[in-house]
């Protein structure tokens, strides 16, 4: 059966600004500004006062998952500007003392069990990586990128052919948000 309207509302807070223009939003706080187009035709995006109305009129169950998602992706986005997301890693090792550093938009991981070639992984744009001592801090404002760069840190040292109980060493998300 075909609900009416699935709807969603997103409160705004004090200082932070959200515009809709066509499809695309633009959230932008105290830490800095978001934008991202929604393209689905069918739901509608609007602002009424002080919250952010998604919407779509004889939702069919792909609009009304939309719907939600649509909702998630923006309340993320206000959650962003005004503080921002902040992933923690932890650097384990055993044996070969890992060196870790952050050059330009790559993180590059030395001495992992001894290998002489680096390993790297892409940091995403927008997000800041910190190295102090065995922790690795990965923050930005959106929730996205941030949640890719700790996920190519932790597959850069992946482990293949050798037994994972056994040799444990490797870079490990300790921390998400929420």
């Amino acid at each position: 059966m075909v609900q009416a309207l699935a709807k969603e509302t997103i409160p705004i807070p004090k200082g932070v600004t959200v515009t809709v223009e066509d499809r695309d939003v633009k959230v932008k706080g105290p830490k800095g500004e978001l934008v991202r187009a929604f393209p689905e035709a069918s739901v509608a995006l609007a602002q009424q006062g002080d919250e952010l109305v998604v919407s779509c009129e004889l939702p069919r169950r792909r609009q009304k998952a939309l719907v939600g998602t649509y909702a998630s992706h923006l309340r993320n986005m206000v959650s962003g500007v005004q503080a921002e997301w902040e992933y923690k890693l932890k650097i384990v090792f055993s044996h070969f003392p890992i060196k870790t550093k952050v050059q330009g938009k790559q993180f590059v991981i030395e001495n992992f069990l001894g290998e002489k070639t680096p390993r790297r992984a892409s940091i995403r744009e927008g997000v800041a990586v910190k190295v102090e001592g065995d922790a690795v801090s990965v923050t930005g404002v959106h929730l996205e990128n941030v949640a890719q760069t700790a996920a190519n840190i932790e597959q850069a040292t992946r482990i293949r052919g050798f037994d994972p109980r056994v040799f444990q060493d490797g870079i490990y998300i300790t921390h998400k948000p929420r």
